[in-house]
Parts: structure tokens; C-alpha cells; sequence
């Protein structure tokens, strides 16, 4: 290798020639995000509108006996959409691997977006009795299945444009889309609670921010459409058969690092849905604290997590992937119970203090992903690989997190029980990440050397590492 090729993938040292994002990269990174953030912004607002109204509006006559069913019933429908990610995945996995990452970041855009609008001008259950709930679950079904697509795609657009040595930062950029879909999301929340009444609210404000996501839609097509395919499946493209079959082939070779993917993303899942539905819900129906404080605060910790992500994902690239991640869920391990702790004073601030803290841990196990989940497969199958990883760690951790809170909390009474509930995930996810070797400074793209047998092994056998 050259010395001009290693010093455009070398990290950079001091007094070195620094890499200049061209404008390609830009549109990559613009893209990725404005998708994520919007995938994002719709799954949030969704979370939100369960936890404070769909209760009411849709679900109260299945559990009209009591009030806790109720809520109990409204918050397990977001995980409904959750059991169709894997289904999601797999499709535009298998497509994407086949077809290329940028029509399938289009299509679960348009997909996710228009589901979410649809929701804007769905009839109550007052209005059109049990069709309201079916229809709001088929919609949530949409949401479920073009979202375990939609993530997988992004990080690899992401990662697969960046300099070797910026992926962590490049990757961290569709992360960040989290927090800003929840920042977008709590914040329009926070607005409208703030300047309608609770009535109002409840009869029709409730519907605007699922109408908003039309012009979110519009924005982000247009982006993405302007973004050229990966560099990494171009090449791809060129050297690969048609009878080739990702999908089968990633399960007879790669299912180790599936199950690895999975298990890493669960806690992290699951305190973020902690996080984002449960815990506001809790801190207003429960300690009767007032809503807009709550929502503000959590845009705050909105706002921290998106720093925080965008550091760990940088970070990552200096100190690698696997003890960025272990930074972040021993600092969720140590936090979650002062967590609850903190909530439970009824206190504004020391319930902002407490969410803002938690980021820290959320953040550093979030902004590396999607570089060590492109570094973890062979090209060959990468995007279902991450896709249904993803997809799966988001069932095991997300789907039924608020749930599974709320029933903690109606047994023991006791809030700290769903912060030990996150710390067990957490741990397993700290195991999980912890038997992957580090796989900062690998080769993404595939050898060209005859009978390379790399693609039917893990990542170290696919590629070579870097000088």
C-alpha cells in the first residue's frame, strides 16, 4: 500500500495533513441524519401520544374496568411495531444488499413518514369504535416494518463514505438522529402543552406533530435523493455473481455476530425507551408533576444525549469501539437507581438533573454502533447483518420497556425496581459487547485476492488490518 493511501486512512497525528470532509461526505452525513432524526421524531411522538393520550382515545373501552389496564394497554402498543423490525430488516436488508443502501433509505423514509401523517387524521374510537385501535396498530405496523430497515441503511451510508479513521465520527451522525427526533419531538410536545388547554389538547392538538412529519417527509426525500450509493457495495457490485443470496448467507455464517449485535443494542434500548416513554408518564400521573416542566426537561436530556453521542461516537476512534461502549453501560449500571431516586423527590430540577446524568451512559453506548456493527460483518451481507441485529436488540430491548416499567411499578411500588430492570439488560448487553474483539482500523471493503474466503467468516477474516 502506498504511502498516499495510509495517510488518508491512518488516524491523524499531529502535524499531519487533516482530512477535509468533501462535499459528498456532507450530503452523506446531512442525509443519514435528517432520516434517522425523522424516523426518530415519528417513533417519539408516538411513544409520547401513548403515554398521555391515546389511552383515552383509543384504548379505554378494552380496559374500561380500570384506569391502570388502560395505560397498561396504550404504552405495550408501542412495542407492537417493534415484532415487525426483524420482518423490516430482513427485506430491506436482503434488498438493500442486493439493490444498494440508497432506494431502501428512500422507501422506509416515504414509509415511516407517511404512516406517522396517517396517524394525524385517524378517527378516535368514539368515532369509529374498534376500527380505531386496528387501524392505529396496522399504522404502528408500518412504522415497525420500515424502520428496521431504515436505521441499518443509514449507519452503513454513513460509515462506508467516511475516512477509515473518522468512521466512529461519520457513524455517530444517524445516532444522533435519536436524540434529535426525541429533541423535535418533546419539544412540539412541550409547546403545545404549553399553549393549549388540557382539553384542547386532548380533543385536536394532539394531532399536530403527527402532521408536521409530512414536511419533515419532504425535506428528507429530497436529501437523500441526491446522495450517490455507498463506495464499499459499488464495489461490491462489481465483483459479485447474481445467484448470490445475502440473507441465506449471512445466517449460515455470520448468526454469531447477529445474536452479539443483538444482545449489545438491548439495554441501551431499553433505558432510552425508559427514558423517553415511561418516565414522563410516571413523573405526571404518578407524582402529579406539572407535564410541560416534565417535557422540557426531557428535550434538556434530549439535547445532552445528542452531545453526548456525537462525543462517544468521535471518542470511539481513538480509544475503539468496545471501551467506548463499556464506558456507557457501566455508567447506565451505576446511575439507574439515583435515578429513580431523584424522580421520586417531585422535584423539577432534580428530575432534569437525573435524565441529563443518564445521557452520559445512553450516549456512550449509542454513538459507536453503527461503526462496530459495519466493522462486525463482511460487505457481502452487512446491511441485513446490522439490520436484523438492530431489529433484534430493539425487541428484546425497547418494545415492551415502558410496559414492563409500568408493571414493575403497579407490583412493587417502587420506582427503583425499573431502574433495576435497565441495570440486568445492561449488564448482559456489557457481556455481549465485551466478547467482540476491537475493530477499529479494519478493512470495510472486500479483498479482490482469488479464493478470499473472508465472507463466510467473521470480520477478521474478511479483511486485514490496517498499518
Amino acid at each position: 500500500m502506498d504511502d498516499g493511501v495510509l495517510m488518508s486512512i491512518r488516524p491523524s497525528q499531529p502535524g499531519s495533513t487533516q482530512h477535509r470532509m468533501s462535499q459528498e461526505e456532507r450530503r452523506v452525513l446531512a442525509s443519514t441524519l435528517v432520516g434517522t432524526s425523522i424516523e426518530w421524531y415519528d417513533f417519539f411522538i408516538y411513544a409520547s401520544a401513548a403515554a398521555i393520550v391515546f389511552g383515552q382515545l383509543y384504548f379505554q373501552p378494552l380496559g374500561a374496568s380500570s384506569p391502570a389496564l388502560t395505560q397498561l394497554i396504550s404504552l405495550a402498543s408501542i412495542g407492537i411495531s417493534f415484532l415487525f423490525r426483524p420482518l423490516g430488516a430482513i427485506v430491506a436488508g436482503h434488498l438493500g444488499d442486493r439493490l444498494g443502501r440508497k432506494k431502501m433509505l428512500v422507501l422506509t423514509l416515504i414509509l415511516m413518514g407517511g404512516a406517522t401523517a396517517a396517524m394525524g387524521v385517524l378517527p378516535t374510537y368514539s368515532q369509529i369504535g374498534l376500527w380505531a385501535p386496528l387501524l392505529l396498530m396496522l399504522l404502528r405496523i408500518i412504522q415497525g416494518f420500515s424502520a428496521g430497515g431504515e436505521w441499518g441503511g443509514a449507519a452503513l451510508m454513513a460509515v462506508e463514505h467516511a475516512p477509515d479513521h473518522k468512521r466512529g465520527l461519520f457513524g455517530a451522525y444517524p445516532q444522533i438522529g435519536v436524540p434529535i427526533g426525541m429533541l423535535l419531538a418533546t419539544g412540539v410536545l412541550a409547546l403545545l402543552s404549553f399553549s393549549l388547554s388540557p382539553a384542547d389538547f386532548l380533543a385536536w392538538g394532539w394531532r399536530i406533530p403527527f402532521l408536521l412529519s409530512v414536511l419533515l417527509i419532504v425535506v428528507g426525500f429530497f436529501i437523500r435523493r441526491a446522495v450517490d450509493e455507498s463506495p464499499v457495495f459499488l464495489e461490491l457490485l462489481e465483483r459479485r455473481s447474481e445467484s448470490s443470496a445475502p440473507l441465506a448467507r449471512l445466517f449460515k455464517s455470520n448468526s454469531k455476530q447477529v445474536l452479539q449485535a443483538a444482545l449489545i443494542f438491548m439495554g441501551n434500548n431499553a433505558a432510552g425507551y425508559v427514558l423517553i416513554a415511561f418516565i414522563a408518564s410516571y413523573a405526571t400521573a404518578k407524582l402529579g408533576m406539572d407535564r410541560t416542566q416534565v417535557l422540557l426537561m426531557t428535550t434538556l436530556a434530549a439535547a445532552a444525549w445528542l452531545v453526548t453521542t456525537l462525543w462517544s461516537g468521535a471518542l470511539s476512534d481513538r480509544i475503539g469501539r468496545i471501551r467506548t461502549f463499556q464506558i456507557g453501560y457501566v455508567a447506565l449500571i451505576v446511575w439507574m437507581v439515583p435515578l429513580f431516586l431523584l424522580i421520586d423527590t417531585a422535584n423539577i430540577w432534580l428530575l432534569g438533573l437525573g435524565v441529563v446524568v443518564m445521557t452520559v451512559g445512553l450516549g456512550f453506548a449509542y454513538g459507536p454502533m453503527s461503526a462496530l456493527y459495519a466493522e462486525m460483518f463482511p460487505v457481502e451481507v452487512r446491511y441485513s447483518g446490522v439490520s436484523i441485529g438492530y431489529a433484534i436488540g430493539a425487541i428484546l430491548g425497547g418494545a415492551f420497556a415502558a410496559t414492563i416499567a409500568q408493571a414493575l411499578m403497579d407490583a412493587t411500588h417502587w420506582s427503583p425496581s425499573v431502574g433495576i430492570y435497565v441495570i440486568v439488560l445492561s449488564l448482559i448487553s456489557l457481556a455481549a459487547v465485551s466478547t467482540v474483539r476491537e475493530t477499529g482500523g479494519v478493512n470495510l471493503r472486500v479483498r479482490r485476492s482469488a479464493g478470499d474466503e473472508g465472507s463466510e467468516t467473521q470480520n477478521d477474516a474478511t479483511i486485514t488490518k490496517l498499518a
